[in-house]
């Protein structure tokens, strides 16, 4: 029963979206303080207690796959968020939340996706964890390169932000994993379920502060992330084949490079960025449609048997 509720991620992201949109003053009081930023930790500590220590091993027994997805997450998505966000000439504020979108790592949603898509759950979980790693570099690193021309980027505040939101909470949840793992599994049936709705709840916060503004550049904003991740979906895909991987792998990476952490570009963007307020709204609107877009996706694909093999 709670896996089917799991699954049923597009619809309570959908009727979160359209309730904060409706009547935006039941959540006002939510976008206070930390509370975001607390909702997110416990995101990824839920992420962290499905990880062992063998997960990172696996890093090393499929080093090719792992370095090629790795190689297409953090160079696809930066250049395509910055080549929308200059192709449509987009306010400055909208800009940044994209560019910060592409340069996060995969999101943790991406697994799911990947089992219903009938992918490599295994080489997605780990292919998550290796993007997730690198995140606190790699996002700081990027977002000063692509939006350091149009924006201040405090790249140590991206940095410090990154591994207490995400590299920490992950850390704590292995070792409770390891150290505790019956009480792990037996909250380990809710977990998935609750970081469904942490995210719904972080993205509705975020629609009911900026209501007026998203309902105003709606379409606008819906363009931008839609070529964003159907591009990822689409050329990572193509990515993985170049590099003789066939279709289940393919598939893999090319739902990890579409579906990003989109929830911590919402964080980072609010505490890196306090001067662009509007940047975070591109985050909130990127969660609904990378999930409703890999989705469709993993349905199509599953009615489609995929090819394991490499060449």
């Amino acid at each position: 029963m709670l896996q089917k509720l799991t699954l049923l991620f597009p619809l309570w992201m959908t009727l979160t979206g359209a309730i904060a949109l409706s009547w935006p003053e039941w959540l006002l009081p939510l976008n206070q303080g930390s509370i975001v930023v607390l909702i997110l930790a416990f995101i990824m500590l839920c992420m962290g207690l499905t990880l062992t220590f063998d997960d990172f091993r696996r890093i090393t027994r499929t080093p090719k796959v792992v370095a090629i997805g790795f190689a297409a997450q953090y160079t696809i998505m930066p250049l395509l968020a910055w080549g929308i966000a200059t192709a449509l000439n987009l306010p400055t504020y909208f800009a940044v939340g994209l560019i910060l979108v592409g340069c996060c790592p995969g999101g943790t949603a991406s697994n799911l996706v990947a089992y219903i898509a009938k992918a490599d759950v295994a080489l997605s979980v780990v292919m998550t964890v290796s993007s997730t790693l690198a995140a606190v570099i790699l996002t700081p690193l990027l977002t000063q390169l692509f939006a350091g021309t149009l924006v201040p980027v405090d790249t140590w505040m991206l940095f410090k932000q990154t591994l207490q939101v995400v590299i920490v909470p992950v850390v704590l949840g292995v070792l409770l994993n390891h150290s505790m793992p019956r009480l792990v599994q037996r909250v380990m049936s809710v977990a998935p379920l609750l970081s469904v709705l942490g995210v719904c709840v972080i993205c509705a916060i975020v629609f009911a502060a900026h209501a007026e503004i998203i309902l105003r550049h709606g379409a606008e904003l819906i363009l931008a992330v839609a070529i964003l991740h159907g591009g990822g979906f689409l050329m990572g895909y193509h990515f993985a084949r170049i590099f003789g991987f066939h279709s289940q792998s393919a598939r893999t990476v090319s739902v990890e490079v579409g579906m990003q952490n989109s929830g911590l570009a919402i964080v980072l963007s609010k505490q890196a960025f306090p001067m662009l307020p509007l940047a975070p709204v591109v985050g909130a609107v990127s969660v609904l449609v990378h999930t409703l877009l890999g989705s469709l996706l993993a349905v199509l694909w599953r009615a489609r048997p995929p090819q394991r093999q490499i060449r």
